[in-house]
């Protein structure tokens, strides 16, 4: 069973933010998971939202801003004194690529809201020798999956998915398919696995469910609390 660390430590740290990334590596973390967003420079930002109303209380679209225009907007911080700001994902990946397995990229880009994004994405992770090796590119948004494929033969791509169709996974040569663990059936998982693909469960955070998933032929889960499948334990 593989463990990722959903969006960084954030059951301890702010979701998706250098600190949150930070404690998942020291928590033995391995496998990641981040979200991806395309700001107005054309520099990437890791946050899950459009919107920031719901980290920061203010609506703002983070597509309309610039990398500079990120400090003004500080993330509500329940645990730490610490001001914390959307990242970027250059600022993310030297964190996590020590030691590191696989990180999953979530792309968000429903209905094209960043045209152009896939080719940035991929641009960017070719600046890491070695990195895109190590990617699994997800999202939501069916369209940007297929032209991350048709930009890329190579890189892999997890079907992220409400309603399965196994077809659309194969139809994208996708590596595996993530889906919420309530809707998961064993329709779901023999359909997958008897056409190559792998099982990704979120989010669990609970280790008799992962037990459970496990022993129905889940491959990976998707937690927000790494230390409970982990030696190691840093608050």
């Amino acid at each position: 069973m593989i463990y990722f660390a959903h969006r960084g430590a954030n059951t301890r740290r702010v979701q998706n933010t250098v600190s949150a990334f930070a404690l998942a590596h020291a928590q033995g973390a391995t496998h990641y998971e981040l979200d991806v967003h395309l700001l107005k420079d054309g520099r990437l930002a890791v946050h899950h939202d459009y919107s920031l109303v719901s980290t920061t209380g203010q609506d703002v679209q983070l597509g309309t801003l610039t990398s500079r225009d990120l400090t003004r907007y500080p993330l509500i911080n329940p645990f730490t004194p610490q001001r914390e700001t959307i990242p970027l994902l250059e600022e993310i990946l030297p964190i996590i690529l020590p030691g590191m397995k696989e990180v999953n990229i979530e792309l968000k880009n429903d209905q094209n809201k960043y045209p152009g994004i896939e080719q940035v994405l991929l641009t960017a992770l070719q600046q890491y020798p070695g990195l895109t090796s190590k990617v699994l590119i997800s999202s939501f948004d069916y369209d940007a999956l297929r032209r991350v494929r048709m930009l890329d033969a190579q890189i892999r791509i997890g079907l992220l998915t409400r309603q399965f169709d196994v077809q659309k996974a194969l139809d994208i040569h996708a590596q595996s398919v993530h889906i919420n663990h309530i809707r998961l059936t064993s329709h779901v998982i023999t359909d997958c696995h008897q056409n190559g693909l792998k099982v990704y469960c979120y989010t669990v955070n609970d280790p008799a469910l992962a037990v459970e998933l496990a022993a129905r032929g889940v491959d990976g889960i998707f937690t927000d609390d790494i230390t409970a499948f982990s030696t190691k334990n840093p608050t």
